[in-house]
């Protein structure tokens, strides 16, 4: 077996691999995992990059302390209505946002 070294490691949002598809499917035929990856993505992201951006940079602004960007991005993948539905992003995580900072990240969405 080849020796796979990672050089970077990040975490990405649904609107990037919607975009890195869409890139590939321009040059290439997608192959069945991306093209099911593909579908996913058509169905469930509706941010174009642009706002994407913004919203990140809105986020970002508010300067939550231990908010990260694996968390930011989660967030905008997921675009919560609700301070329940915030929460339940940060269950597995050992992070804790306090309930202020909830709800502005809320407002920083709408």
């Amino acid at each position: 077996m080849s020796d796979i070294k990672i050089l970077e490691e990040r975490p990405i949002s649904m609107v990037e691999v919607k975009s890195a598809l869409d890139k590939s499917k321009k040059d290439n035929e997608l192959n069945f995992r991306a093209l099911k990856a593909s579908e996913y993505m058509n169905a469930f992201v509706k941010l174009k990059p642009k706002e994407y951006k913004e919203l990140y940079d809105k986020i970002e602004a508010l300067a939550i302390p231990r908010l990260k960007d694996k968390h930011i991005i989660k967030i905008l993948d997921i675009m919560p209505q609700e301070i329940e539905s915030m929460k339940a992003l940060f269950i597995n995580d050992t992070v804790t946002v306090k309930q202020d900072d909830l709800k502005r990240i809320l407002e920083a969405l709408k």
